[in-house]
């Protein structure tokens, strides 16, 4: 059971994890624990069909109350287009910043402005991103770019935010804040 303030008013929320860790589920469930209205960023694009049926996945899991805004690219933009005081998850921060990097943006300039706008924010956010860096060294350089281009974005979110969770095997491991 997800406590009711674990995501309250004006919080920022990191949720870290694996693949198929739970990280999604958990997030869904600290905004709904929050009254509504709740919005939902989504980053993720259906560039093929396995990527369009993970996204069906999460689109039915979620209930018609929620407010749906697409933002592959401009996130930080789409963060001050939310309503003040509406719950907000932004799933996820990996498929950004990995369409950032094939975008060309400017990583640096683009991580800055997305921190300015989660500062703005007045509402409870819930953030959702892979922790990457816990497995093989990968084998290209732009794996690696990748790798600790969001490492780097982790860490700032992390110091960012008021309350950072580890998702193991479905499991909230608090890392920092209350429980």
């Amino acid at each position: 059971m997800v406590e009711t303030d674990a995501a309250e008013h004006g919080r920022l929320t990191l949720v870290l994890g694996g693949a198929r860790s739970g990280k999604s589920l958990y997030a869904e469930s600290l905004v709904t624990a929050l009254p509504k209205p709740w919005v939902y960023i989504a980053t993720a694009e259906g560039r093929d069909d396995e990527m369009k049926a993970r996204i069906a996945e999460h689109q039915a899991r979620r209930a018609e109350d929620w407010q749906t805004i697409e933002a592959p690219l401009m996130l930080a933009e789409a963060l001050r287009a939310v309503p003040a005081g509406s719950a907000l998850l932004v799933d996820c921060l990996t498929l950004w910043l990995s369409n950032a990097m094939l975008g060309a943006f400017d990583l640096e300039k683009t991580m800055t402005h997305l921190g300015e706008a989660l500062a703005a924010r007045d509402g409870a956010t819930v953030l959702v991103a892979n922790e990457v860096g816990l497995g093989i060294v990968p084998d290209n350089a732009l794996a690696r770019r990748f790798r600790d281009a969001q490492g780097l974005l982790n860490q700032r979110l992390a110091a960012q935010a008021s309350r950072v969770v580890l998702m193991v095997a479905g499991l909230p491991l608090t890392v920092k804040g209350q429980s």
